[in-house]
């Protein structure tokens, strides 16, 4: 089969130590396409893992020639992950899932039926979460207020990686840091339908977790990202030319008050602090026009310019695409 020809459904699952689960996940999945008799393949993406999971994948690889791997060099985070599953899958239709075995592939009957209904983007709401309530919930349930309410995309679950996206969405998505958790806020300004569905949501058997509480400052790091690329992506100069104003009309105003007081009035202002913060604020405001200014010629240059990937593949293992590369990044 040609590397560019499209099938139904394409399964993306970025791995990370996740060894003893592999075996056990990959058999759920094989039995889920099976009973949705659709042309499937199953895409891993190794992210550096350290411990056997390349050889298990090897092994169900050999077996079953619609599981492809594609291993990463080092530990690049999940969205890289998910970014090289998307850029490699051929389906129709892309379900991610996580390898932890906490989602459930019998649950792909339900997203794909919101797909069919028209829906192009289907996200999983773990609403019986089985999960530690003061370090996984309670930040999850904040997290998902603060998200919907920022970007207007209102989901229960941003966190939940079990989702199913039509191929045409995440094609024109390019992801960075955390983002992977946003791609339906990010979506949403191409104008796609977004649906949820309940799904079940399983307890970590074997593994360790690889979530924790630290990562909260770069969620809301990039959930600032995501908010100035869905309002001001394509007109910085508004969000900075704003402060910019603001800062400028200040300072103007506080420089005419004082001069009126120093050539009007003879009085001394020389010594008064309202002077220093008057030509502060004038700088400032300056200095944001200018920043905006940049930042629409940046804007252009981006949109005009390829985009670089944020993974490198050592290698990928795929049977019906010639064998195995070595390498495939120069």
């Amino acid at each position: 089969m040609n590397r560019a020809e499209r099938i139904d459904l394409s399964i993306v699952i970025p791995v990370y130590n996740e060894g003893e689960n592999l075996e056990d996940l990959y058999q759920e999945i094989n039995a889920a396409c099976g009973r949705l008799q659709k042309s499937c393949e199953i895409i891993f993406i190794d992210d550096g893992s350290t411990d056997n999971s390349m050889a298990v994948l090897r092994g169900i690889h050999g077996r079953d020639p619609k599981v492809k791997i594609i291993r990463f060099r080092k530990n690049f985070g999940q969205t890289p992950a998910l970014s090289a599953g998307f850029d490699y899958a051929r389906g129709d239709i892309i379900i991610t899932l996580d390898a932890d075995l906490q989602n459930d592939p019998g649950d792909f009957p339900r997203l794909l039926e919101k797909v069919d209904e028209g829906h192009d983007i289907v996200s999983g709401w773990r609403k019986s979460r089985k999960d530690r309530f003061l370090t996984r919930l309670v930040p999850s349930k904040i997290a998902n207020w603060l998200i919907s309410h920022i970007t207007h995309v209102r989901l229960h679950d941003y966190g939940c990686t079990l989702k199913a996206f039509r191929r045409e969405v995440v094609k024109n998505i390019h992801l960075y840091g955390e983002m992977h958790r946003f791609i339906p806020a990010i979506a949403s300004d191409m104008g796609v339908s977004i649906a949820e569905v309940e799904v079940n949501h399983r307890p970590r058997r074997r593994g360790k977790s690889k979530y924790n509480i630290f990562r909260t400052p770069r969620v809301i790091l990039d959930l600032l990202t995501v908010k100035f690329l869905l309002s001001y992506s394509t007109r910085p100069l508004q969000i900075f030319g704003i402060f910019g104003l603001v800062s400028g009309l200040t300072g103007g105003i506080l420089a005419i008050v004082l001069s009126y007081q120093r050539l009007v009035l003879r009085q001394a202002i020389a010594n008064r602090p309202l002077l220093l913060l008057a030509i502060l604020l004038i700088v400032i405001g300056i200095q944001f026009i200018t920043l905006g200014l940049l930042a629409e010629i940046m804007v252009r240059a981006y949109h005009e310019s390829s985009q670089k990937r944020t993974y490198f593949v050592k290698e990928t293992v795929d049977s019906e695409a010639g064998g195995r590369s070595p390498s495939v990044d120069p």
